[in-house]
């Protein structure tokens, strides 16, 4: 009997590659406008759109920033950062579970790049298939939330092993729901050695000063 194995595995080699020839024009992209582009990944719910309004909030004025914002359906979270006074679209995936180098190639001429220091690339709602996108982004950002459990960088480790930073969410929980920050910390660790971790509130502000220096590509 055959396989259909590798006719499988050849396929999704030559989307990738395609995909990373798209990245590297996008990545040409912004770096000609001086824009430092963002890609936010993380399971649904961690807090991805609330650290974005938290951010939007608090830096509108000192840094010209601006949204593309995935999701299989509906314009919520465009809607939701819009209120802040910075540009956010919406890149509605429809069946697709991840944002690609197209959607973002497809997204940019909305936006008027060389007015932007910085653009957020935030990802749906997924720790499997963005992991193997590559956006164009300067950096990448995974979030993890205190509600989720310590073991999400065990499950899910080429995520994390992609991450530039890793941001635990959510701290203002972690007394509530019994969260276990060293070992949360150790798991990260052991599926990217070295990473930075910051750990933050939204709601309340606490860490959000470390987060705002990786937004402005200052060290962590």
């Amino acid at each position: 009997m055959t396989t259909t194995t590798p006719r499988i595995v050849t396929v999704r080699q030559n989307i990738l590659k395609e995909n990373d020839r798209t990245a590297a024009g996008n990545r040409a992209a912004f770096r000609a406008a001086g824009v430092r582009a963002i890609n936010l990944a993380s399971s649904p719910g961690a807090g991805k759109t609330a650290l974005l309004e938290r951010t939007l909030r608090d830096l509108t004025g000192s840094v010209r920033m601006g949204v593309a914002v995935g999701d299989l359906a509906t314009e919520n979270d465009a809607a939701r950062l819009r209120q802040w006074g910075s540009q956010a679209e919406q890149i509605v995936t429809g069946t697709v579970c991840h944002l690609d180098a197209d959607m973002v190639r497809a997204v940019l001429p909305r936006f008027d790049l060389p007015r932007l220091d910085v653009l957020f690339l935030e990802n749906v709602g997924n720790l499997v298939c963005p992991s193997s996108y590559d956006l164009g982004e300067a950096a990448r950002a995974v979030l993890i939330s205190t509600t989720e459990g310590e073991d999400k960088p065990l499950k899910y480790p080429t995520m994390f092993n992609t991450a530039d930073v890793v941001v635990i969410t959510k701290m203002d929980l972690a007394d509530a729901v019994g969260f276990d920050r060293e070992l949360c910390r150790e798991n990260i660790d052991r599926a990217r050695p070295g990473v930075p971790v910051i750990e933050l509130s939204s709601r309340s502000g606490a860490g959000l000063d470390a987060w705002f220096a990786f937004v402005r590509g200052e060290s962590v």
